[in-house]
Order: structure tokens, then C-alpha cells, then sequence
């Protein structure tokens, strides 16, 4: 597929929007409804700076083939999604230095207290036993330079990234202390109400992870329909079989959240038609939605990476366009430091 672009119309009238996936492993269906999908929406009213934080990968010990691999992906998974280079400043987190040196400004402006207390911190570092990266501890401050350095007025977040939001506004404050002035907004978070937390396929009461051991408890929106289907019919519900919008039957109303977010019906919408149907029934068009929805996203992105050129050139295109903010507002922090 041959990838073109023209040039983007950033309106400075409108909120600046940043947010970031992490290519640690392929994105699932969870990545689509709670991120991408409300990210091609706000393309419509907000100057979006989109990235692949390829950076923030390093901390999950990811293969360097793998890293490159799921990067590409994750790259052509955003433009068949509908992010569109031409409107949102799309790049690769690593290609703009100005983020690390960011980082380090902040480090120095950061409490150790405050990055030792986030929860992601304690509970990622149960699994490294007493090997832990030190980027672990380090990560927020890493998304605060990400948010910081193009003055975001929104991050579209998910709810487990609260905390880390916090800590940058409090940076922001800190930053704006030290300046006398408001060198940086204080950026608002941006929590999508429909798909927000799409769970677990095998275990409902968690939420759907592209970390996930179990291969059947994600959809990986790259593999193929038919395994899309094997995985819902294998769904979790429980032991009744009327559909209900009931939130305690978390594994039915995980599959009504996820037909709603798809369809753009309300959940109520969905039950009402399962009337005198069964589970099975629910699992099977869950499927179908899924493949009509997701089928026409995942031959696009796979037409769009039998190109990786054009992939890494449109990516430039955006670093050129990302690197342009990033140095105006790095060399006014740098200021604010007294750095020459």
C-alpha cells in the first residue's frame, strides 16, 4: 500500500491532546475501544499529538527483533484505525531526544518518595523479584516529560493511569513555581465513559491485558477472525443464561460492553434484542460484530506494513513536526532551570 500525507492544520484555538501506546506486545481489542477508537474522535475538535512510546517498552524487557516488530504494528495499526497524519502530529517517542531531557529535568524536580508510592511501580515490581529496572521506578516521570513537553491541556488515559497523571500535574505546578508563571498547563485527564476498562475474556473481574499468559483471554486486534470467534465462544459468562445487562454477571455484560462500544448501541439496546435467546447466541454475534467492526481495521494494517518504508517516512514526517514543539518548550524549561 502506498502511503501519502499533506500537511497538518494545527489550530492553536484548540486543546492539545497527547497520548501514547506502549509496543511491549500487540495491541488487543481493549487497546482499540479504550484508546485508539476515542483518539480518532478527538481528532475532530483537538490538536492530537499521537506516539509510540517505544521507550517506555524497554521497561517490560522486550526482544529488540520483538520491540521493532510490535513498533511497525503498532504503527500501522494507528493509521488503520483512522489516525490521520495529515490532522494529528503522529512519531516515534525515541526519534525526539527532547523527551529524555525532559525526563531528567523533572527527575531532579521529582521527590523519590512520590515515584516509590505509584501502585503500577510496587505491583510490576512483584514480578521482577529483586532484579527491578530502575526504569520501572523512573516511568512516570518518562509519561511526564511525554505530557509536559507539548504543554498538553488533555491526556486521553486509561483508569490504572490516574496516579501517573497526578504526579504531572504536580510537576507542572513545581515547574510553574520555580518559573513565576505558568510555563506549563496543568493537563486534565481524558477518560472515555463507553469501553473505558474492556476485561478479561477467561477472568471478567480483571481487565483485558496484551500481557495477558492465558492466549485466551485477550483479542489481538492482528489475528485472525476466526480466532477471534474460538476465543468468544470460550468466553467466561456464568452458570444462567439469560442475557441481562445485570453488571454482577461480569462476564455477559463484558460481552454487551464490548457489542455497544462497537455498534454504538447502548448496552440496554443489545439486551433488548437477546430476548428468548441464550449465551451462546450472545458469544456468537459478539464474534460476528467483532469481525465486521475489526476485520476491515486489521487488512489495513496489513496492507500498511508490507510497506515499512512509508511507515518510517510518515513517522519522520511527524518527528519533524513533533521536534519542532518539543524544542521551543524544552528551551524554555531549560530556562526556567537556569541551564544555559
Amino acid at each position: 500500500m502506498i502511503l501519502k500525507t499533506t500537511s497538518a492544520s494545527q489550530t492553536s484555538a484548540k486543546q492539545r491532546v497527547v497520548s501514547a501506546v506502549t509496543p511491549s506486545a500487540s495491541l488487543t481489542l481493549g487497546n482499540y475501544l479504550g484508546a485508539l477508537k476515542q483518539w480518532v474522535d478527538l481528532q475532530q475538535t483537538s490538536e492530537c499529538v499521537y506516539f509510540i512510546g517505544d521507550l517506555h517498552a524497554l521497561t517490560d524487557r522486550i526482544s529488540p527483533k520483538d520491540l521493532t516488530e510490535r513498533t511497525l504494528e503498532v504503527a500501522a495499526l494507528y493509521l488503520a484505525c483512522g489516525i490521520d497524519p495529515a490532522r494529528s502530529t503522529f512519531f516515534l517517542q525515541s526519534q525526539v531526544p527532547e523527551h529524555l531531557e525532559l525526563m531528567w529535568l523533572l527527575t531532579c524536580l521529582c521527590p523519590m518518595g512520590d515515584l516509590s508510592r505509584m501502585t503500577q511501580f510496587k505491583d510490576k515490581s512483584l514480578k521482577h523479584g529483586e532484579s527491578i529496572p530502575s526504569g520501572l521506578l523512573t516511568y512516570p516521570l518518562l509519561m511526564a516529560a511525554d505530557i509536559l513537553l507539548y504543554k498538553a491541556d488533555r491526556v486521553p488515559i486509561g483508569a490504572d493511569q490516574k496516579q501517573h497523571l497526578e504526579l504531572t500535574r504536580d510537576l507542572a505546578q513545581k515547574l510553574n513555581f520555580l518559573a513565576g508563571y505558568e510555563a506549563a498547563p496543568l493537563p486534565d485527564p481524558f477518560i472515555p465513559t463507553v469501553a473505558a476498562r474492556v476485561m478479561s475474556l477467561q477472568d471478567p473481574s480483571r481487565k483485558m491485558s496484551k500481557s495477558d499468559t492465558d492466549p485466551h483471554a485477550t483479542l489481538f486486534l492482528l489475528e485472525s477472525p476466526d480466532l477471534w470467534s474460538k476465543k468468544l465462544k470460550r468466553s467466561v459468562t456464568d452458570s444462567g443464561s439469560v442475557v441481562t445487562d445485570d453488571p454482577t454477571k461480569a462476564g455477559v455484560y463484558n460481552l454487551l460492553t464490548i457489542q455497544s462500544a462497537l455498534t454504538g448501541q447502548t448496552i440496554a439496546e443489545r439486551v433488548k434484542s437477546y430476548q428468548g435467546k441464550m449465551y451462546g447466541h450472545l458469544k456468537a454475534e459478539t464474534a460476528d460484530i467483532c469481525t465486521e467492526k475489526l476485520g476491515p481495521i486489521r487488512k489495513t494494517a496489513l496492507e500498511l506494513l508490507e510497506d515499512k518504508t512509508g511507515l518510517l517516512n510518515l513517522m519522520d514526517i511527524g518527528r519533524k513536526r513533533a521536534q519542532a514543539i518539543a524544542s521551543k518548550n524544552l528551551r524554555e524549561f531549560k530556562n526556567i532551570f537556569g541551564l544555559i
